[in-house]
């Protein structure tokens, strides 16, 4: 069934409050949500080379229990490795042909780490743990049924995307990635890749708050950790003195910081993340598809990252929803915000959602008819096999990033 809602309503720019997260490269949740769908890509070129297509597997399920460290100003310890430990079921063999899953994930996961996350010792930092089982047959023969193009949903799910991203969207999703940008890196050594910014938006006014993990053999005393701190303050300051909010807005950064207290009074690490020690992580408790936690939005419950690229539609329709979302607003005038929900029925081909259904708010003398056609015809084209085929494949080869 597919429904189109033409409503009058504020877009959430227009509303009052708005509060927006997003956790950065190095957050423990985006560490796992970030391997799992490393393994996803790497696996689904696995089963393409081995058998000619993808096999079933759900990978996003996984853990990361935080370590033990002990930062010291000049180079601290880790006490205990970091452990994370992979999950959840996959195909592991086909007519006598066996794929070590759990030697795949293990090395897709410290490539990951190596490439992104600058001081974590992948030898002797972290331990791997994979208890990835069998997959369940009835899941496994979806994969095996004679058909159409598309396989059938191995789920009965929804997924809504939305667009466009606000202003405080596109500042907190800006800052993050300035702020763990190469560049920036390159001028700061001394600041980790755990970086957490959190928005709230009252009216015009916005209250910001960021964490950020800083690296304790850059820093030599409480002095050196105070100066560095307002050098990246100021840094950010000239982020937001550029944006609509310049003049209008109140910065924390490390606001645990307390000064007279040594090393414990301060956001040190020996590694640059908090999952050293502080902070455990796991698939699904970060950021959404388009990279943000906006908790003004609708948001599905399933986690993309790690699912499989053909039939899971917790990965296809989450991804799919904001990409229709946004073809809507870009190739429709007439629109000021737009909602789509995608609903699919376990078994049903994944190109035919049991339920489709758009809510659009219409800028000011936006004809309800005008906007309806259009949508209609952009939907068409959207959930077209030709498009969905060549959707579907940029998820496969990982063209489309999950967090």
């Amino acid at each position: 069934m597919k429904f189109i809602n033409v409503i009058q309503a504020l877009p959430v720019e227009n509303q009052p409050i708005e509060v927006v997260e997003r956790k950065g490269i190095g957050h423990p949740d985006t560490i796992v949500d970030s391997i799992v769908d490393a393994i996803s890509i790497e696996l689904n070129k696995e089963y393409i080379r081995k058998f000619g297509g993808i096999l079933h597997y759900n990978l996003d399920k996984a853990l990361l229990a935080a370590g033990s460290s002990k930062p010291a100003f000049g180079g601290g310890i880790i006490e205990k490795p970091m452990l994370i430990i992979f999950g959840d079921r996959a195909t592991t063999s086909l007519n006598g042909e066996a794929v070590d899953i759990d030697s795949l994930a293990k090395k897709v996961a410290k490539n990951w780490i190596k490439t992104n996350l600058r001081f974590l010792d992948v030898d002797n930092h972290i331990r791997f743990q994979s208890e990835i089982g069998k997959s369940a047959g009835n899941l496994s023969d979806i994969f095996k049924r004679k058909g159409g193009t598309f396989l059938g949903a191995n789920d009965t799910s929804a997924a809504v995307g939305y667009a466009p991203l606000t202003k405080t969207e596109r500042i907190v999703l800006g800052l993050e990635r300035k702020l763990n940008s190469n560049e920036f890196k390159k001028q700061f050594p001394e600041t980790g890749e755990d970086i957490k910014v959190m928005a709230v938006r009252i009216k015009n006014k916005l209250d910001i708050t960021v964490s950020m993990a800083f690296l304790d053999r850059f820093i030599d005393s409480e002095l050196s950790y105070f100066r560095k701190k307002s050098e990246v303050i100021d840094q950010i300051k000239s982020y937001l003195d550029e944006s609509p909010f310049a003049g209008n807005y109140e910065l924390h950064l490390n606001n645990l910081d307390v000064s007279g207290r040594g090393e414990d009074g301060l956001y040190l690490t020996v590694t640059g993340t908090s999952a050293e020690s502080g902070d455990s992580g796991q698939v699904g408790r970060g950021n959404r598809v388009n990279g943000l936690i906006s908790l003004v939005r609708p948001s599905g419950s399933e986690a993309a990252a790690g699912k499989n690229p053909v039939s899971h539609v917790g990965k296809i329709y989450n991804l799919l929803s904001f990409e229709i979302a946004n073809s809507i607003y870009r190739r429709t005038d007439e629109v000021a915000e737009v909602y789509v929900w995608l609903v699919s029925r376990i078994g049903q081909p994944v190109n035919i959602p049991s339920n489709i259904a758009v809510q659009v708010i219409p800028k000011e003398s936006s004809k309800e008819n005008e906007i309806v056609n259009k949508v209609s015809k952009i939907l068409e084209e959207t959930l077209s096999e030709s498009y969905l085929s060549e959707f579907i494949n940029r998820l496969i080869e990982g063209k489309i990033t999950v967090c």
